[in-house]
């Protein structure tokens, strides 16, 4: 009997599922859906998911590539960056060092990288246009290590639908359950499993005037985006402490 296979998934909220509620208040995520799609492919696949919500991409490779690595994972999601996008000062090289560390030090343990590249935001969120030009840096970067590497990239940012707003959350930073739901199939298309069309557009809304825009664009900044760049700004309360949701590998359920 073969050995079950392992897989890892490190990054930040979205990795850690962030809005795709399940029933018992713990996020899913598209990481979670991906390994149940894989453990069809792999029966008796076992996961952790060692994601931390807020963590730029330094975080994550100074505090979850050795935890990874230590679990010989033969499969890892590697997504970071966009909390270095959102930051005020945006730190093109060593973005592209941390996320280029990651990958090679991953494939050089033998483990098949998965990852993808991040939908325009201005659609979602208008305001989000000034930002369009770092998330292309960090998608040119993805798509380098693609080369490098040798690693599996999804390319998201070249299917219209994955910027839709029907699959966003209403803080437009996150996907909703929709959306984690085509992020998942996506991933689990790219390693051979027969899944649904996730590249179908949803429904068309209807088209909202500029006064209607502007308002909504003013409420999304006050309600989702200003307290979030607060909270990151002062940093984590003393005492508080945010850790992974799956930190050992167990089985998929």
């Amino acid at each position: 009997m073969s050995l079950p296979l392992h897989l890892v998934a490190i990054g930040d909220s979205t990795v850690e599922g962030l809005e795709d509620p399940g029933p018992d208040g713990v996020y899913i995520g598209w990481a979670d859906r991906f390994a149940c799609y894989l453990n069809v492919i792999h029966p008796g696949l076992l996961y952790a998911n060692l994601a931390v919500r807020g963590q730029t991409a330094r975080q994550v490779r100074e505090t979850q590539l050795r935890a990874a690595l230590a679990l010989a994972p033969d499969f890892a999601l590697v997504v970071a960056g966009v909390n270095d996008v959102l930051r005020p000062r945006f730190d093109r090289d060593g973005l592209r060092d941390d996320l280029c560390a990651m990958h090679a030090e991953l494939a050089a343990a033998g483990v098949r990288v998965l990852s993808f590249t991040m939908p325009d935001m201005a659609r979602v969120a208008p305001l989000a246009v000034v930002l369009r030009r770092r998330l292309e840096f960090l998608n040119s970067v993805t798509l380098q290590c693609r080369e490098r590497y040798g690693s599996l990239v999804v390319d998201l940012a070249s299917v219209p639908a994955a910027s839709h707003p029907a699959l966003w959350h209403t803080d437009r930073l996150h996907g909703n359950s929709e959306g984690h739901r085509r992020i998942a199939a996506a991933l689990a298309e790219a390693v051979g499993y027969q899944v649904a069309d996730w590249r179908a557009e949803p429904p068309c809304e209807p088209k909202l005037s500029r006064w209607r825009v502007a308002r909504d664009e003013t409420v999304w900044a006050g309600s989702h985006l200003l307290p979030w760049a607060w909270e990151h700004a002062r940093g984590p309360s003393p005492g508080e402490a945010v850790t992974c949701k799956r930190p050992n590998l167990l089985p998929v359920t």
